[in-house]
């Protein structure tokens, strides 16, 4: 797990098993102030959540311990963290199961980066962070 902190914005944790897409969120969510964390899969994930909870999470859906049951036990952890979730292997039915085990927002990849962006801001305004 690595921190990057820069600006004085809320923590964002970036949970992507492909280094050079997580280094694109990283580089996007930097510019805009955010403290980042970065977990490489769902345990990475899950582990950093329990010794702090961020402010969000961003997260990919398919990689190692990843999947519906992985946005279930954020959740029992992470009870009001807002949870985006992006996959590229996604479908109506995923979706439903994703939103119904907890998480906020969903994006099929390739991602609108501004979207993404727009989305996290919005979930954290929403939260009064």
């Amino acid at each position: 797990m690595v921190t990057v902190t820069k600006g004085t914005g809320a923590v964002l944790l970036i949970v992507e098993d492909d280094r050079e897409m997580r280094s694109l969120l990283c580089d996007e969510f930097c510019g805009m102030g955010y403290h980042l964390r970065e977990a490489r899969d769902g345990d990475e994930a899950f582990l950093a959540v329990l010794q702090s909870v961020p402010d969000a999470i961003l997260t990919d859906l398919r990689m190692p311990a990843g999947g519906d049951d992985y946005i279930g036990r954020l959740r029992t952890v992470a009870p009001r963290c807002p949870i985006i979730v992006m996959t590229a292997f996604g479908d109506a039915r995923l979706k439903a199961r994703v939103l119904k085990a907890g998480a906020n927002a969903y994006f099929d990849k390739p991602v609108h980066i501004a979207d993404l962006k727009s989305c996290v801001q919005q979930l954290l305004d929403h939260e009064g962070r």
